[in-house]
């Protein structure tokens, strides 16, 4: 092993690392300015409570994100002054807009979000939580626009060895950077639904004294009694409603984004065939050119022309293989080993469509069980008049389906897949391009700071991975605390309708108040 090999798990390990709270920042700050947003439509007090508890865990994770990010920006001047030096001049103005005008952006306006509260007006405070989120989706946009010139260089020259940038504007309307934008910010907003699907599951749970495991707990918590949370003071019907619809919000994003992340992936595998053939082939453990190739599900299980299909739109086209390309790319470039991971790229591939699919799968189930449903209640419901609604069509009564317990636990346990789809997408991205940092003109084997050793590179490595673990433990538990606890709860004024004849029986009645 040398400082390469070390260089590459270094920036592989944060970069995993630092993804984990980018989607979730990304999807979550325009989930809060949407429920703010229902709050200051409809003045329902549960979307407050609701936009101010998210709003923590979005905040919790923002600060993460930043505190990791860091370190990706130093370590190109550290392990990777060569890429640098060919790709700053390039480089230099997406990442300037990034910081400039998206950062700044976004970190401004989510400052006044967070001290606003009770001091700007309702509308002011609103639209800073609406250009914060805008700012996380234009930062986004920024770095895959640069992210997307290595995979496909373009409005460039390459003078005296560097890459000299000569129109910005087809650095940022790059075809592979329109096309794996909408892709990796939809998936952001999957990662941020099947989040919120677990925070409100397990909230749901623990309203009705169920633990994830389906175990009773303790005794489901009755109106008005508290079980030890901070939303203890709203009714228990308020609450498993409040709960139900931050459930049903978050099973409406992620399906939306779903279809989203599966028309830009269409999109992606074409632009794959044409600009990066070794990926597409390694993903699918092609050897050779095929025409009408096949789909492989796993290995020994094949949809045939369907590989072909996805990446031309054509079940006879031929799709080049691993072993052709090679030799190919040999002839073009000189001799050297041109083929990523090839089981890495393979699998990950299948991770990221197999759970992505479980996840998108999940929301549009849960939205037919949570559906209304007319004609009477729905089952275990009977007879309750609580949650029908009128169909102004039909006349008949509209009943609000509560979730089913099995529904809430499938939704904790769920939490895993979409970000372990959205991870192994980023790998198969990243490492499908191996062995080229710019497809086509620099090879990572020529990427690397030279000046820098094997034990430089071991102690940054180990000392970023244990302060990134240390970091991850702080994460969750931060996390887990707050969801626990559940929201804050409300500040409490005097009853008006008693009279202060008898201040000893005075009541304190909950209200949520901006």
């Amino acid at each position: 092993m040398d400082a390469l090999d070390l260089a590459r798990w270094q920036f592989g390990v944060t970069t995993v690392y630092h993804f984990l709270f980018v989607p979730l920042t990304i999807g979550l700050g325009a989930f809060v300015a949407g429920l703010q947003t229902a709050w200051y439509r409809t003045g329902k007090d549960h979307y407050l409570t609701l936009t101010k508890f998210f709003g923590k865990l979005f905040l919790i994770n923002f600060a993460m994100g930043v505190v990791t990010g860091i370190v990706q920006e130093f370590q190109f001047g550290m392990n990777w002054s060569e890429y640098s030096t060919f790709v700053g001049d390039v480089f230099g103005a997406p990442l300037a807009l990034e910081s400039l005008v998206a950062f700044f952006l976004e970190s401004t306006f989510l400052g006044l979000w967070i001290f606003g509260w009770n001091r700007l007006p309702k509308r002011l405070h609103l639209a800073a939580i609406w250009a914060a989120a805008i700012g996380s989706n234009l930062s986004a946009y920024f770095i895959l626009a640069a992210n997307a010139w290595m995979k496909h260089p373009v409005g460039y020259e390459v003078v005296n060895g560097r890459a000299r940038m000569t129109d910005l504007w087809a650095v940022l309307t790059n075809p592979t950077a329109l096309a794996q934008i909408p892709h990796v910010v939809a998936a952001a907003f999957v990662v941020a639904g099947g989040f919120v699907l677990a925070v409100s599951g397990y909230r749901i749970l623990r309203e009705r004294g169920l633990g994830v495991t389906g175990r009773r707990t303790a005794e489901p918590a009755t109106a008005g009694a508290g079980d030890g949370d901070g939303d203890a003071t709203i009714p228990l019907r308020r609450r498993t409603d409040m709960w139900r619809t931050s459930l049903r919000g978050a099973l409406v994003m992620t399906a939306l984004a779903g279809v989203v992340v599966a028309g830009t992936g269409d999109l992606s595998g074409r632009l794959l065939h044409e600009q990066q053939p070794m990926k597409l082939a390694a993903a699918e453990g092609l050897t050779r050119d095929t025409a009408g190739a096949p789909f492989s599900i796993v290995p020994g299980v094949e949809v045939p022309n369907m590989l072909s299909l996805l990446a031309a739109h054509d079940p006879g086209a031929t799709v080049q293989g691993v072993d052709d390309i090679q030799r190919r790319y040999e002839e073009q470039f000189g001799p050297a080993d041109y083929t990523p991971n090839v089981p890495v790229v393979f699998w990950s591939f299948r991770v990221m469509i197999g759970f992505g699919m479980a996840t998108v799968g999940l929301s549009v189930l849960g939205l037919w069980l949570t559906r209304k449903r007319r004609g009477g209640q729905p089952s275990g419901q009977r007879g309750r008049q609580r949650g029908r609604r009128h169909d102004s069509r039909t006349g008949e009564k509209r009943a609000a389906a509560p979730v089913p317990s099995w529904f809430a636990r499938a939704c904790v346990l769920a939490l895993p897949l979409p970000m372990m789809a959205i991870i192994a997408g980023w790998l198969l991205s990243e490492i499908g391009r191996q062995p080229w940092t710019v497809q086509g003109e620099l090879l990572t084997a020529a990427s690397v700071s030279p000046g820098v050793s094997l034990a430089e590179v071991a102690i940054s490595l180990s000392v970023f991975t244990v302060l990134y673990g240390v970091l991850a433990v702080a994460e969750a538990a931060l996390l887990v605390r707050h969801v626990k606890a559940g929201p804050e709860q409300p500040p409490t004024i005097p009853d008006p309708t008693l009279t202060a004849a008898d201040p000893d029986a005075a009541r304190l009645t909950p209200t949520l108040m901006y």
